[in-house]
């Protein structure tokens, strides 16, 4: 996913007729009608806004975002889920140009609307030319989409202001278009080398401190063995000698690779705002 930011994808670059789009969806944005109306500021004094409303409704915005373009294509439903996902790919996959490209990646995270292999599947069907790519687990914050929404959450939402959901909508349309007139590709500097630095150093800060037991590492990983190992550190190679009468042992570079695994699933969050902090930093992108 990282290397699709960069634009090559396996070593290669990016060809005139592959696309990268960063798609989510935005939930439950409340159109809020004050019982007073809200004050602009105003000299030394800020925005007030009356603290007691009505409820007029909510509303979910799915957004696609084009990397190297840096337009957007969304639009609103009454709720998320698979029908209102395949809505927002045709609004985007029967235009030009992407209804004749060679290849279109889809960034989505691990939501219920696109979730596993049977969202990969559902997506080739419909669109041969579509390629459904999921960002890792507890790392969603990699989907650049998730920069265009904070921004369309400040500049246009708040603070959800609206007597009815038309005029939710309206705004958001608005917004928008607007964003695509004056929007430039996010200088998104973040790859999958830096990544890897992360990883090593944490690896390094971690080394003689506490590891995941292979234990864990199996019920994070929903084995589909019954075997049971013994909660022991990783810090010295396991023996055979030490599993308990009965179970049976995975061996040692199972147990390690699902400790590892386990591990980075640890440090996700971690990681994904320490890169999704360097990536607002360095982009140049319009707000």
């Amino acid at each position: 996913m990282l290397d699709l930011y960069a634009h090559p994808v396996a070593g290669h670059p990016l060809g005139p007729g592959e696309y990268v789009l960063c798609t989510d969806e935005k939930t439950s944005i409340q159109a809020r009608c004050r019982c007073h109306p809200t004050l602009p500021p105003g000299t030394a004094r800020s925005r007030r806004v009356n603290h007691d409303y009505d409820r007029r409704g909510a509303l979910a915005y799915l957004a696609a975002y084009d990397v190297g373009r840096a337009r957007v294509f969304g639009h609103c439903a009454a709720s998320t889920g698979i029908k209102p996902f395949i809505a927002l790919v045709e609004q985007v996959m029967t235009r030009e140009p992407y209804a004749s490209a060679t290849r279109v990646f889809w960034i989505v995270d691990n939501g219920s609307s696109h979730r596993g292999q049977a969202a990969i599947d559902r997506l080739a069907k419909r669109f041969p030319n579509a390629v459904m790519v999921h960002t890792p687990r507890h790392a969603s914050w990699l989907n650049q989409i998730e920069i265009y929404f904070p921004v369309v959450q400040r500049k246009a939402v708040a603070p959800n202001d609206f007597t009815h959901l038309d005029q939710l909508r309206q705004r958001l349309a608005d917004f928008q278009q607007r964003y695509n007139a004056t929007a430039r590709p996010l200088g998104w500097k973040v790859t999958s080398a830096d990544l890897d630095d992360l990883l090593q150093k944490k690896q390094r800060r971690s080394r003689g401190g506490w590891l995941p037991s292979p234990d864990r590492a199996i019920r994070a990983f929903g084995s589909t063995t019954t075997s049971r190992i013994r909660d022991r550190s990783m810090t010295s190679p396991p023996s055979t000698t030490q599993w308990p009468a009965g179970s049976v042992a995975l061996g040692e570079d199972v147990a390690r690779e699902r400790a590892a695994n386990l591990a980075r699933i640890l440090v996700g969050h971690a990681l994904a705002g320490r890169m999704f902090s360097l990536s607002r930093k360095r982009s140049s992108g319009s707000y």
